[in-house]
């Protein structure tokens, strides 16, 4: 495959997204384009051992920065890192676009299709999904591109959620659930009320409402809901996980008792670490635009990069684009 990745993406970029491509080019044996400062590239290049890989330098004179509004990214920008690796994509000349910049931005460029990729026919608003680090893998969807939302929004997101776990995971017939406060219909605000009626009349495996813990403990494969809500989740969830992670460890280094027994345990806790640290999913994929886009944390680090990479092109093998097509039609 051919990945473009934004080398100007991340808050430390170019060195996360040039060093987290050279690993994903060494892991999967892709072609890897990197979009943006070419002096730049070309330097944090030089630093690595890329003998054998297919690494090619695409050259973008503007980059988006995490303050521009997406309005002044679409318009004011048009040599941008994200508008050049969104076009590859478009001209055929990349399978897909990672990038750990600016989501509005990303989300601005991709699915206008004078400048990008432009949408799904039939999808009204294109949603980001995150894959929670739990054993089950559910999927939650939407995770901060449509803060406002109208209830024939969320039915697609749910349309388009479950198609993503059955080709992703391979899970037939995914269960799919609103994120709510309450498990009854009567709970909810306007918008999980509006929503109801119209997923259980969707031939969707549609179990009706369920609370975030529920969700966290595999209730559902697909979580709907809108993206403000979403994306409060994803960040408080995160914002836990590295709290005990660096409580368990204070804690564990508070007497040598304890010290030893941490050391006994060392393995598993870093089995534990694996599953709730978000880097292993690398990033979310930009679901109901006309192509492959994966969104990466601003923060990610290169290894993190590889997992948003590694995730582009599993999406383009499982033909999901393609069956999300087919689901809206």
């Amino acid at each position: 495959m051919r990945i473009a990745v934004d080398a100007m993406g991340s808050d430390n970029h170019p060195q996360p997204d040039v060093t987290g491509s050279v690993m994903a080019a060494r892991e999967f044996g892709d072609a890897i384009i990197l979009v943006g400062d070419q002096p730049q590239i070309e330097a944090e290049l030089a630093k690595l051992d890329t003998a054998g890989l297919s690494m090619e330098i695409v050259h973008a004179s503007q980059k988006v920065t995490m303050t521009d509004k997406p309005s002044q990214v679409v318009k004011g920008k048009p040599d941008s890192s994200m508008h050049v690796g969104v076009g590859l994509v478009r001209d055929g000349r990349a399978d897909a676009f990672v990038t750990a910049g600016n989501t509005g931005g990303a989300l601005g460029i991709a699915m206008l299709r004078r400048v990008g990729l432009g949408r799904i026919p039939g999808v009204k608003r294109p949603a980001l999904g995150v894959i929670f680090p739990t054993a089950e893998r559910p999927l939650i969807i939407d995770n901060g591109a449509n803060a406002d939302c109208k209830p024939e929004y969320l039915l697609q997101f749910g349309v388009m959620g479950s198609l993503y776990i059955e080709r992703m995971l391979g899970v037939p017939n995914p269960r799919v659930a609103l994120i709510s406060n309450g498990e009854e219909e009567g709970k909810g605000n306007a918008l999980i009320k509006e929503t109801i009626p119209l997923l259980r009349a969707s031939g969707l495996n549609y179990i009706g409402n369920i609370e975030p813990k529920e969700f966290v403990l595999g209730a559902a494969h697909v979580g709907v809901t809108d993206g403000f809500t979403g994306n409060i989740v994803i960040k408080t969830a995160e914002a836990i996980a590295s709290y005990m992670s660096n409580l368990i460890k204070t804690e564990i280094k508070a007497s040598p008792v304890t010290a030893v027994g941490g050391l006994l345990a060392k393995s598993a806790f870093k089995r534990v670490g694996s599953h709730l640290n978000p880097d292993e999913v690398g990033g979310a994929p930009l679901l109901g635009v006309n192509g492959v886009v994966i969104v990466a944390h601003g923060r990610s680090n290169a290894y993190a990069i590889k997992q948003a990479i590694g995730q582009a092109r599993r999406i383009v093998a499982q033909k999901v684009v393609e069956a999300i097509t087919a689901g809206i039609a």
